[in-house]
Formats: C-alpha cells, structure tokens, sequence
C-alpha cells in the first residue's frame, strides 16, 4: 500500500540528511526495531524521502542516512507526482521464492557502481506503514529486488557484498574511489 505521507518529489540543493557511503562504519551497523510510530518518526519518512528524491535514488534505508532504525523507504516512480512512495516500518521477509534472478544493482551509498547481484525472484514480506498499522506485500521485479537491498541495510549489509564476480568489483570499486577492503562478502 502506498504512503499517504505528501512529499514534493523534486531535487534539493541540501537535502535535510547526509548520505552516507560505503567505508562508513555506520553502513555496517544492525538497524532496531521501531517501537513507537508517531509524528517526530513520520517527520524522518519526509526527509528521508527529500534525501532520496534529491540524489535520484528509488529506495533508501534509515542507515544511509545515519539512523539506526528498520525504516525504509522506496519509490520505483519518482518522476511521477501521483505515483506515492511506499513506507516500510520494521519490515521483516515471511517467505522468498526457490526462483532466483540476477539483475543490476546500484546504491546511493555507492554511487556510480552497478553490478550483478543474485536474489529471490519473489518475497513477501510483513510491515508496518507510517500510521503504525501491520500490512503484508508480496513483491517481485524491481519491488521485490528494491524491498530485498534495502532490507540487507537493516542488517549492515551492502550489496557489493553480494556480488560474485570479485574481479569486476574490485575494479569498479576502484575506478569510483571506493575500496575493495569495505566489502564484506556474504556466503
């Protein structure tokens, strides 16, 4: 279900929080669970959607921006203004399918890199929207890969730390100034 949170989607030459990128120790960081859904915490869904929408993003996660907190926030249509943005609070995957896809991934706490990542063609997943109440989302193509990235942020991972083919990321890496050493490979 879409978020009837009103944001204007457009670029800001500041946006109210600082991204962060991958070397940050805060990128590695486990997220909390959120135990009060309120008006200071709807306030945060905004800025994190101005941040986004500023840096050309379609998801971000709470920790990208130096919050410690399982929200996230995703909009696979940011040039489109009746499109609304999709808010997930404490989300959690109640179930993946066998069916693995490889697509291309970017992240706007690794600009510039996009690379190959495997995932689960399908995932379903519970949550909570920004008024507190419980929903379920079953998800594939660009949602359910989205929904997939930024939940790996909850959990401190990055999805470089995905990806197979280490040559062509230690190079890509390199060639956009990041280090190999930030990678954290998941088995």
């Amino acid at each position: 279900m879409p978020s009837e949170i009103a944001v204007e989607k457009k670029k800001l030459k500041n946006p109210p929080l600082e991204l962060h990128y991958l070397g940050d120790r805060v990128l590695r960081q486990a997220a909390k669970r959120i135990s009060k859904v309120d008006d200071e915490l709807r306030q945060v869904v905004r800025e994190m959607l101005q941040t986004m929408y500023s840096k050309d993003g379609i998801g971000l996660a709470a920790p990208q921006v130096g919050i410690h907190k399982q929200l996230i926030v995703i909009d696979l249509e940011p040039d489109n203004a009746a499109n609304q943005p999709l808010v997930l609070i404490n989300p959690t995957i109640k179930q993946v399918s066998r069916d693995i896809c490889v697509a291309q991934e970017g992240c706007l706490s690794i600009p510039n890199v996009y690379l190959d990542v495997k995932r689960p063609e399908v995932v379903e997943i519970t949550y909570k929207d920004e008024y507190g109440r419980p929903k379920t989302l079953k998800a594939n193509d660009l949602l359910g890969r989205c929904i997939q990235h930024e939940m790996d942020h909850l959990n401190g991972v990055v999805f470089v730390d995905r990806v197979e083919n280490s040559l062509t990321l230690a190079q890509e890496l390199s060639k956009n100034g990041f280090s190999y050493q930030a990678v954290k490979p998941v088995v």
